[in-house]
């Protein structure tokens, strides 16, 4: 089997996505999701410009050898649009694989390791009664997990909130908009309302907040210890993850189960965080960790030190990308939660698939490959549309801070 063909597809049914599609001899296609939120452009590039003509000719039989050839082929290893190309790559190849051997992707992988893959919602509301109405709207909806996000008094965008009460999206500008922040205000605020979600939904409903790197670790630790008695399933990116020694300050000051990974690209930005057993869940994902082949890597060496995976699952990725995690998730044994935001029908349409959402689980499908494709036509229809992700500016002095 020969790859004869590639070529890469961006579209914007209501957001950019980045989709490689490749060819065989045989008749095989297999796609793969390379998007990177308001930076899409470069993966295109990177993949048309640099990797397709690499790949024209191989056997595509051959995941772990093109895998190497990228990775170590190009020399400069690693970074965000090099993992995101290659991920690409190895999606739309595992797809390939599975749809030549007849089976579904998860069962290459190894088979089921869980008949489904709890899935944790997104409630979020401008001020805390707010929040609470949608925390309970996702409970109703079946939602075993829930991620709380409120706006703060004093702050007028806060990340996670959408000010219209619509679905939040931050990639909805064509320059990068401006928030403002100040960290007394949200560690003041934070735990007045977990304890109204916590007093709401009752003991059963895991609860999941998302700091969104905007503490320093003794912050973050603070922050950690007044929610503790809430018992938040995790608290998730607590502090910039850069020096991963960092972790270590706040493991020493609160059980509060910690999650980060979603802006991470190889083993390496989570080599000492799992090896010191400094977090509880890994969030990388498919699409910006190097592929299936790639995260696998990652969830064995969790898996050495109880380290559970929680892979970003926000619809800054693409319905590819969620096809071949829900796969990944129904073989992976150390699996902890899969982020579910439901993508919009207009993204579904364009994106087939057939993996499913009931009841607060996700279930991949029984489809040869990952069992999700894209409609070329349709998404011809949604060009491209320049978006760029929001800043953070301290209030008091406007000076840059993460976001």
């Amino acid at each position: 089997m020969k790859i004869t063909a590639a070529r890469v597809i961006v579209c914007c049914p209501g957001r950019n996505f980045v989709t490689l599609k490749l060819e065989t001899d045989q008749g095989l296609t297999g796609v793969g999701d390379a998007t990177l939120n308001g930076r899409e452009l470069a993966v295109a590039s990177y993949l048309q410009d640099h990797v397709i003509p690499c790949l024209i000719g191989r056997d595509p039989q051959q995941i772990e050898d093109i895998w190497q050839y990228l990775y170590k082929g190009a020399y400069w290893r690693r970074g965000p649009v090099t993992m995101s190309a290659i991920a690409a790559v190895d999606t739309a190849l595992w797809d390939i694989k599975a749809k030549s051997a007849g089976l579904p992707l998860y069962q290459l992988l190894g088979g089921r390791s869980r008949t489904g893959v709890m899935a944790y919602g997104h409630a979020t509301g401008r001020d805390i009664d707010e929040t609470v109405d949608e925390v309970l709207r996702h409970q109703h909806a079946g939602y075993r997990a829930i991620r709380a996000q409120s706006g703060v008094p004093g702050l007028v965008k806060v990340y996670g909130v959408s000010t219209t009460g619509r679905m939040y999206e931050p990639a909805d500008n064509t320059l990068p908009s401006e928030h403002d922040w100040d960290t007394a205000l949200y560690l003041r605020h934070t735990p007045r309302l977990f304890e109204a979600v916590r007093l709401a939904v009752g003991d059963e409903t895991h609860l999941l907040h998302d700091v969104h790197h905007r503490l320093t670790p003794l912050e973050a630790a603070q922050l950690g210890k007044s929610l503790e008695p809430y018992g938040l399933f995790w608290m998730e990116d607590p502090t910039p993850a850069e020096n991963q020694e960092a972790f270590r300050l706040i493991r020493q000051h609160t059980t509060t189960p910690l999650a980060v990974g979603e802006v991470f690209n190889s083993i390496w930005d989570c080599k000492q965080l799992i090896e010191e057993q400094l977090i509880d869940y890994i969030r990388t994902t498919v699409t910006h960790a190097g592929g299936i082949t790639h995260l696998r890597r990652i969830a064995d060496l969790a898996a050495l030190y109880q380290v559970r995976t929680g892979s970003h699952g926000a619809t800054d990725l693409s319905p590819v990308c969620m096809g071949a995690a829900l796969h990944f998730d129904t073989w992976v044994p150390n699996f902890g939660v899969q982020e579910y935001m439901p993508h919009s029908q207009e993204m579904l349409s364009v994106f087939p698939h057939d993996w499913r959402f009931d009841n607060g689980m996700l279930y991949c499908g029984e489809t040869p490959g990952h069992g999700v494709d894209i409609d070329e036509r349709l998404a011809a229809r949604y060009p491209y549309q320049r978006a760029y992700l929001p800043v953070n500016r301290l209030r008091h002095d406007g000076s840059l801070h993460s976001w």
